[in-house]
Order: structure tokens, then sequence, then C-alpha cells
């Protein structure tokens, strides 16, 4: 696909990128990555491609990464409701099951093989793999009774990485 943009332009926008990328070469940059941007083919390819820029610039992307309608949608395949409280997935012994399948499997999975698609190094890791990612139980705020926590199952506040 021929490029949209003249050679002057490019010189243009890498003149303007020039600091940031001297900023954070060498460093860590966490992406979040969710919404929209995980459901269209051509944003999933777009942001694939700006991971590898990334990288090629010298700085070390990490992505970390959402997928909670890809669960939705298992849930729904397997005749099981999500609840939600206030925003938040009650998350039985079950549903975490899907959770991990699908986050863990089909999400990252996806997303490191369009990374390493478009030339990058790319690996997947979940929280479990090594036991890096600690937690505490979450507990949820009632909006109907003050001074009152739900509890919402198998979900949890990250303590330490």
């Amino acid at each position: 696909m021929p490029s949209l943009h003249t050679a002057a332009e490019k010189a243009h926008i890498l003149s303007e990128a020039l600091p940031y990328i001297q900023r954070f070469y060498d460093k860590t940059i966490v992406i979040k990555y969710g919404g929209n941007a995980m459901t269209e083919r051509h944003l999933m390819e777009a942001f694939a491609k700006d991971v590898v820029l990334l990288k090629l610039v010298g700085m070390n992307p990490v992505v970390v990464h959402g997928g909670g309608p890809q669960i939705g949608n298992l849930l729904k395949k397997i005749g099981k409701q999500s609840d939600f409280i206030q925003g938040m997935r009650v998350t039985d012994e079950e549903t975490l099951d899907v959770v991990e399948m699908v986050l863990g499997g089909l999400v990252n999975q996806d997303i490191v093989t369009l990374i390493n698609k478009h030339g990058g190094k790319a690996v997947g890791l979940t929280g479990k793999d090594g036991n890096f990612i600690h937690a505490k139980k979450m507990l949820v705020a009632s909006a109907e009774e003050s001074g009152k926590f739900l509890d919402i199952g198998q979900v949890g506040e990250i303590t330490g990485i």
C-alpha cells in the first residue's frame, strides 16, 4: 500500500517526535490496550505496528490488555450470564476459568502474533506465569448502604509485580 505522506511530511513528523524519542529512549513504556482498538482489525494492525516502532526507536513497550467483550461473548456461548456490580464483573471459579482462557490464550496470543507479524519479537505472559503479579481480594463499596462492601468473587487489586 503506498504511503499517504510525502517525504517532507515524514521528516516533519520525525522531527516533532525526536524530543519524545530522546526522552523515552531505553525506558519501559506500559501501554494499556483495550476498547475499540481491540475490535476492529485495521486498528489492531495499526496498534501492532506502533508497538514495533516504539521498540525500533529504542523504547521497551509492555502491553497490558483487556478483553471484557471477548470474555462476555464466550460466557454467552457457554450459556453463562455475566453479572456486574458497579461495572465490575462478578467472577466465580467457572467465570475465572473463562477469563484466563480468553485473556491468556485467545487475546494475548492474537496480540503477540500481530506484533511479531509486523517485525516485533513479542512474548505473551499472564499474571500467573512465574507468579509475578500479586493481588489482594477486591471488595466494592455498596451503592445502597454506606460503609458496606460487596464481595465480587475472584477479583483482585494488584499489590505488586
